[in-house]
């Protein structure tokens, strides 16, 4: 089963940024629950194969005032996929610093090393006013300013600062599939 995790705040949010996810699930037909990160108990972590934390928009970053709330990541060794804000929530949860970015729209990035079996130039959706440094990671994307692609060191936790939900839903779909 696939943990989907919202971080939204407003319930408007949910159709953007989480049911394109969910949709992708849906189609592949993989099993999952989707539930706010407010939610999360150790017992559903424990039916969980593999995690997703859903990114949110540009105005909604209550998230980060409850960064504590997800340090039961530190102990989690199954896959985790960090999606724009579930990119920064990763990052401080391994002592990265977040720093001010805006990137909006398109843009092309070229995966160094590949990433979920993506490589080569790609161009990806940006919506975002932060980003994340963190020497636990390893960057597999940038763009012209901030890291796009990371992979932690040592933990099966992958991240994007882009929207694969929107462009690259390969991304998704190779997590899901094979990480």
């Amino acid at each position: 089963m696939i943990l989907l995790i919202q971080i939204c705040k407003e319930t408007f949010h949910y159709f953007e940024f989480v049911k394109p996810i969910e949709d992708i699930l849906n189609k592949m037909g993989v099993e999952f629950v989707s539930i706010n990160y407010k939610d999360v108990s150790e017992e559903i972590l424990s039916q969980a194969d593999k995690v997703i934390i859903c990114g949110t928009s540009l105005k909604d970053n209550g998230f980060l005032d409850d960064v504590n709330d997800f340090f039961w990541i530190k102990n989690f060794d199954k896959p985790i996929l960090g999606i724009c804000g579930g990119m920064h929530i990763l990052g401080l949860v391994f002592d990265g610093e977040l720093k001010k970015q805006q990137e909006i729209g398109l843009t092309e990035i070229e995966f160094n090393k590949e990433f979920l079996k993506m490589k080569g130039v790609k161009e990806v959706y940006e919506l975002h006013n932060n980003y994340v440094e963190s020497n636990a990671f390893n960057v597999f994307a940038s763009s012209e300013y901030c890291p796009q692609a990371i992979k932690h060191k040592h933990k099966p936790c992958y991240a994007v600062l882009f929207h694969p939900e929107v462009r690259n839903k390969e991304i998704i779909e190779n997590f899901v599939n094979n990480a």
